[in-house]
Order: C-alpha cells, then structure tokens, then sequence
C-alpha cells in the first residue's frame, strides 16, 4: 500500500510539472507572438517592471524580481510552503527561456488590434490556468489572487482581473491610454479563462425536481434518459409536511428531454436547474485532482 502510495504521488508529481511546463510555454507564446510585438503592456509585476522602465530606466528584469521576493516568501509561508516556492521558480525560468528560445520561430501577430489582444488574453489565461493546475504559480499577481483564494475563497479570476487592471491603470497615465485599453482586453480574457480552467465550464446541470409523483418520475428519468436519481428527504416549509426531492445530474443536451419527462410526469413540478462546474463519477469523468 504504501508503494502504491508514493508511485501514485510521483505519478501525480510529473503530472503537475507537464501542466506547470505548458502553461509556462503557453505564457511565453502569448508574449512573443501577441503581446510584446505590438507595445502592449505586460499584466502582473512584468508591467510594474516595464512602467518602471519607462520612467526611471530601471531593467525591468530587476524590477520584477524584487517586487516578487516579498511575495515568494509569503507564498513560503502561507501558499504551500518550498513546494510552492520552488514550482514557482521552476515555472518562472521555464517561461524566461522559452520566451528567448521562441521567438525566432513563432510568426509575430501585428495587423488587427482585436485579434492580437483578445488571443494574446486567451493563450495567456490558459497559461496561467494550466500553471495553477499543476499547483504552480507565474509569480507576481497570481501569488496574490491565490492566497486570497485560499484563504478568503475570492475567486481567482476576480483578483486576477482587480490586480492586473490597476497595473494598466497605472501603465495609463505613464505609457498612454491606447496601449493600456488594449491591454485591458489582454486581462478580461485572460481572467475569464482562468476560471474556465479552474473551476470547469459549467458543461453538467444539476436539477433539483419537488413533486408528489416521485417515484414515477424517478422511474421516468431512470428508463428514458439513463441517469441516475438520488431522493432527498425533507419538509416544506409552509405545509410543514414530509417532501421527498429528486436530485439528478445530466448533461446539457439532456436538459429538453429531462423537461419533457418531467411535464408528461408531473406539469405542476417544481423543478431548479443549475450549472455544476464540474462532475465527477459514474456516468461522467473520473476523479482527478489535475
């Protein structure tokens, strides 16, 4: 058991650092053929870095790595200790390289504002997704919006997008507005698929079905859409009378077909349907902490 134990975490180990190292190439794709090539200021501590630059000649590469040091530690402390701090590192180089190494092979994208920043948003956003599957971090305002993720439960994307907008606000007022509006694009798109990554896409719907012909329409769902149900034991609020809920999760395509039974069933059902960011188990994916 316990060999079976440390392959399983070696295996989930590699696993972590496959994402960490396409994440990381996906970041320096973003910069070579989308961002850099046409001015757009860089999101994070790099645009802090080349603010910094721009007034005082500070190398942005100094600059980055100072204002990270403070946040490094703290990720030490409360992000997951020196496994953090050195996927971070490990995530950090990996990108540095592959942005030089890159470069002379991937074509630059110049000709439409739209297309450079709305793409260079979305390889970006996968980078950082991906990195921060495999456990890792880019450094910078991704070790902020983590640690408030972890220990407040604010949404990645939110502080992703907050930091990352009052960087371009700052880049605004000394770079120009043009190149910090198109940048602005750079952080919705790329905060909106972090939380893609992160949480799912909503892709399975969960349904919560009250109605007094429970055990039909249990039956109902069972035979013609092959899910299965799970019956909830509760009490109505008003009635203060014993109900019996159905829970039931299906995929998108299924949610006509599930109405339909519902109304042949019961037409009076009180049914909510939500999204479920991700389903795990029988009938859909297999448990994965990736």
């Amino acid at each position: 058991m316990k060999k079976e134990t440390k392959v399983s975490r070696i295996r989930q180990t590699l696993q972590d650092y496959i994402l960490i190292t396409l994440g990381a190439l996906c970041m320096a794709a973003a910069i070579d053929v989308f961002l850099v090539p046409n001015n757009v200021i860089s999101l994070g501590f790099t645009g802090l870095g080349m603010i910094a630059n721009h007034l005082w000649q500070w190398p942005v590469g100094v600059v980055t790595l100072g204002l990270n040091i403070p946040l490094l530690l703290a990720g030490i402390k409360w992000g997951g200790g020196f496994n953090f701090f050195f996927r971070t590192i490990y995530t950090v180089i990996v990108m540095t390289v592959a942005i030089d190494l890159l470069k002379p092979l991937l074509p630059a994208i110049h000709e439409d504002p739209l297309i450079y920043t709305l793409f260079g948003g979305i390889l970006n956003g996968l980078g950082v997704g991906l990195i921060l599957r495999g456990q890792g971090s880019a450094g910078g305002t991704d070790i902020i919006a983590l640690l408030l993720n972890r220990h407040k439960s604010i949404p990645f994307g939110q502080v992703y997008l907050i930091a990352n907008s009052t960087v371009l606000g700052l880049g605004a007022l000394v770079m120009g507005l043009v190149p910090a509006l198109y940048a602005l694009i750079v952080v919705f798109a790329s905060s909106l698929v972090v939380n893609m990554i992160l949480e799912g896409v909503g892709y399975a719907r969960a349904v919560f079905i009250i109605t007094e012909q429970q055990e039909a329409l249990r039956e109902a769902i069972m035979l013609k859409i092959n899910r299965g149900v799970t019956l909830i034991e509760g009490v109505g609020g008003f009635t203060q009378l014993p109900r019996t809920l159905l829970f039931v999760v299906v995929s998108p395509a299924q949610i006509t077909q599930l109405k339909r039974v519902v109304t042949e069933v019961d037409a009076n059902a009180f049914v909510v349907i939500s999204d479920a960011r991700e389903v795990f188990g029988r009938g859909f994916h297999p448990m994965t902490t990736g």
